[in-house]
């Protein structure tokens, strides 16, 4: 069973980093596309440290959820039209994907109410929710920069260049962020989904 939740997790994240570099050669930058990395192939994508070493690690922790994230395809936002827009779009389609998985999950389980389909849809839920908090490196903060005036949103973007002491303090308040931010949403779309 630990495995299957694996490959669900594993092609969940891929998903999800994919859908960023066919977005964004929809846009214009063909980088994810040239550099191959637009295929449901798991090597190309497999970070040994996100999609592999943080899951078996947070299972072995007794985490409360489990995680993990794939090799972030490469984006170059010169190559867009609309550099700020494009970029928020580019963002916002790997939590966007997630749902989508979600919800193919959800319609699954009430199909056949297996406990695989309620973990594809509860992974892909957190996913999104988690992707989608408003701090560099992840997906939500470059969605707000997208939809910021441009002079508050060059300010943000300057942020990003802390995104390692970000990461940290995720880090440092993970059980606070996941017990006030991730629980309560995930609950909420998880009482949507699944009857």
């Amino acid at each position: 069973m630990f495995l299957l939740q694996l490959a669900i997790l594993i092609y969940s994240v891929i998903l999800h980093e994919i859908s960023h570099g066919w977005v964004a050669d929809h846009l214009g930058d063909p980088t994810a596309r040239l550099a191959k990395r637009l295929t449901l192939n798991p090597i190309p994508h497999i970070d040994p440290l996100m999609t592999v070493a943080l899951p078996l690690l947070l299972v072995l922790l007794s985490s409360p959820i489990i995680f993990g994230a794939a090799k972030p395809v490469p984006i170059d936002p010169f190559n867009f039209r609309e550099p700020k827009k494009d970029t928020a779009l580019t963002a916002a389609a790997g939590p966007v994907t997630n749902l989508l998985i979600a919800l193919l999950f959800a319609i699954g389980f009430r199909i056949l109410p297996l406990d695989i389909f309620a973990y594809g849809v509860q992974i892909n839920v957190i996913l999104a929710i988690f992707n989608l908090l408003p701090i560099p490196p992840l997906d939500g903060f470059k969605v707000v920069g997208g939809v910021l005036p441009d002079d508050l949103a060059a300010a943000w973007f300057s942020l990003e260049r802390l995104g390692l002491t970000f990461v940290i303090l995720i880090l440092f308040f993970f059980n606070s962020i996941v017990n006030s931010i991730i629980f309560p949403l995930t609950r909420t779309i998880l009482k949507i989904l699944l009857p």
